[in-house]
């Protein structure tokens, strides 16, 4: 990725709108819940500790019978802590372009167990530690950009081309959706691909 906003036809625009639509009238209203607490949590304390990473584990649907959740729990709590408000802070640092704050905080969460590979939890920490500018990455918001024609390896560093993928879109796009978030387009993305989301391109 250059750091050229996406030109997309009007009609992918149109399905990622629908998307976003269909994900609202489709999934409970309530389903949020945890992340938003979790968010409000980490907005007064400035970091994460082990309690809210279970809730956000269940949220992301994640298997918890893992090494990594023993390694993570026998951890102490402020130990966690120190971690998470690292993440935090480069996260929220809005001297850094979103994608260099997306690095900086992935790569502060790196030294802890379940957070070493992968970036689906990682992502639910980020974006409930600066829900304004970090983004949920989710194997079917990745799908989601391989089907608008955007290309998203998995090599290191995926999390932060994942959410420079997402400036571009935002950049790029009409209105409304130029003033949607970071998580919203997010969700239009993991939505695009559902059978709900029935406008198709021509």
């Amino acid at each position: 990725m250059t750091g050229t906003p996406f030109a997309l036809p009007s009609e992918q625009w149109q399905r990622l709108a629908a998307a976003r639509r269909a994900y609202t009238d489709t999934v409970s209203p309530y389903y949020d819940e945890t992340l938003q607490h979790v968010a409000q949590r980490a907005c007064v304390s400035g970091d994460i500790g082990k309690a809210d990473i279970g809730a956000l584990l269940i949220w992301k649907r994640l298997r918890a019978d893992t090494p990594w959740a023993a390694e993570l729990m026998a951890l102490a709590d402020a130990d966690v802590r120190r971690t998470t408000a690292a993440a935090a802070t480069a996260a929220r640092d809005t001297s850094l372009s979103r994608r260099a704050a997306a690095q900086a905080g992935r790569a502060a969460l790196a030294p802890l167990p379940g957070f070493r590979t992968g970036d689906a939890l990682a992502s639910a920490v980020l974006t409930s530690a600066a829900p304004d500018r970090m983004a949920i990455y989710d194997r079917r918001s990745h799908n989601g950009l391989h089907t608008l024609g955007i290309t998203l390896s998995h090599a290191p560093g995926r999390y932060s081309r994942y959410i420079e993928a997402i400036d571009q879109l935002l950049a790029a796009a009409p209105d409304p959706i130029r003033n949607w978030t970071a998580r919203d387009m997010d969700i239009a993305l993991y939505w695009l691909n559902h059978p709900t989301n029935t406008t198709t391109s021509t």
